[in-house]
């Protein structure tokens, strides 16, 4: 008996020595770790010093800063949830959410969350963080998807500029990327190397959703009239019209750069964060500029999947740990970080900051699109990685290349991806 005694005790001490969250020292100050993916120089540095300054004000919390990455983050919060080893503080981004929401490994913030974050950040933001009946993260930064267009070679082809109030629609769209292009040169490279998100983001301005909730609450896909208005512009720019580039359609944003600065391209779509690439790497004299995406039957509608501030469910200081969200996601601070990151505060009094709307790399034409960003259709959807990668993102980029036409598309998309979707709602 005393012999188990001691195995069990050190058992014990074994399994508490390894748990990742939030820890008391023997002075009762509490321990933090907030993981970070924050990746660009300026980003860093402006969550490092919130992380010094919270430090300097709350000797009972301490917050640790850990470095994550943006590239195996799902993975490595897997491993670190089912091995008890999960920060307190988790930044990702929305769409990475369900799974870990339902499989309840973050907390519910319902509760914990200060009426004054609430009520800054507008319900349409909430939502893309909203699983079930509870709110399992913060949305504090996003970004839309912008056209960058050389500036000089639209002027030079008279083409009509668009503006947030004036947007070309997707007919349009087309139109101009055919008149622009000719002698080797294209109006368009798409850079779809991810084409899911892509697609289904920019869908919503044309009514496209995709993904249909049921009274039930389980989820079915139809790809109907409005989800097929972008794939279908796309794909007819690249195989019909030859006005967008086919090298760039397995590319990623930035592989996209040295041709649009060589004047192969006269615009790629991006997010509006790529403006800091641009800013920093277009050629002495390079005259670039931010446009919005094409409007359709719901105007300049987006959906987006924002960065996100989650509390690990194992976290036992969780309403310390949302104390230091708070902190983190004031208007001041969160134009910090989103000036860091090249995008958009989610809140409503950080948006109204004069830094973000500056005619300086067009701020404020993206600050322009804040209004039009909605919850991205797949946010809430169990099984949706497996379905993006195992179905949707081989189908969108065989249908772009030519290789398969609409109506193959819509079956793989509708068939194979329902029965993906049906073994995580039985």
């Amino acid at each position: 008996m005393r012999t188990r005694g001691i195995v069990a005790l050190c058992l014990t001490l074994l399994l508490t020595s390894c748990t990742g969250g939030g820890d008391s020292d023997d002075d009762g100050t509490v321990t933090l770790r907030f993981q970070s993916l924050a990746w660009q120089e300026e980003s860093v540095e402006a969550n490092r010093q919130l992380v010094k300054e919270w430090n300097a004000t709350h000797p009972d919390v301490k917050v640790e800063y850990v470095q994550g990455s943006w590239d195996s983050v799902h993975d490595q919060l897997l491993t670190s949830f089912e091995g008890g080893e999960a920060p307190d503080i988790i930044h990702d981004a929305s769409d990475d959410l369900a799974d870990f929401a339902y499989g309840g490994y973050l907390a519910d913030l319902t509760d914990l969350l200060p009426a004054r974050l609430t009520s800054d950040i507008p319900q349409r933001s909430w939502d893309t963080t909203t699983f079930g009946d509870g709110v399992y993260g913060v949305p504090f930064l996003q970004e839309p998807r912008v056209l960058i267009a050389n500036a000089t070679w639209l002027k030079e082809s008279g083409v009509r500029i668009p503006t947030p109030e004036d947007p070309w629609t997707w007919p349009e769209f087309r139109q101009i990327t055919d008149r622009l292009s000719g002698d080797g040169k294209y109006g368009v490279a798409w850079p779809l190397k991810e084409p899911v998100s892509a697609t289904l983001n920019l869908s919503l301005s044309a009514g496209g959703q995709l993904f249909h909730r049921g009274s039930d609450g389980k989820v079915t896909i139809r790809f109907e009239e409005g989800d097929e208005v972008v794939p279908r512009t796309i794909h007819d720019q690249a195989n019909t019209d030859r006005s967008a580039s086919p090298t760039t359609l397995g590319s990623g944003g930035s592989d996209t750069l040295p041709g649009f600065f060589g004047g192969r391209y006269a615009m790629v779509p991006l997010g509006f964060s790529y403006r800091q690439q641009i800013a920093q790497q277009a050629p002495k004299g390079f005259d670039w500029q931010v446009l919005p995406a094409p409007a359709g039957a719901d105007g300049l509608s987006q959906g987006v999947s924002p960065q996100t501030l989650s509390v690990a469910e194992d976290s036992p200081h969780k309403k310390a740990a949302v104390e230091f969200v708070d902190f983190l996601l004031r208007p001041k601070n969160m134009v910090r970080l989103a000036l860091g990151d090249w995008m958009l505060p989610t809140g409503t009094e950080a948006l109204k900051d004069p830094a973000l709307r500056t005619g300086e790399n067009d701020w404020a034409t993206g600050t322009a699109l804040a209004g039009q960003l909605r919850s991205a259709p797949a946010q809430s959807v169990r099984g949706y990685p497996e379905w993006k990668d195992k179905v949707a993102t081989p189908a969108f980029q065989e249908y772009y290349s030519g290789a398969i036409g609409l109506d193959e598309l819509r079956e793989r998309l509708e068939k194979d991806g329902n029965l993906v979707l049906a073994r995580y709602q039985r």
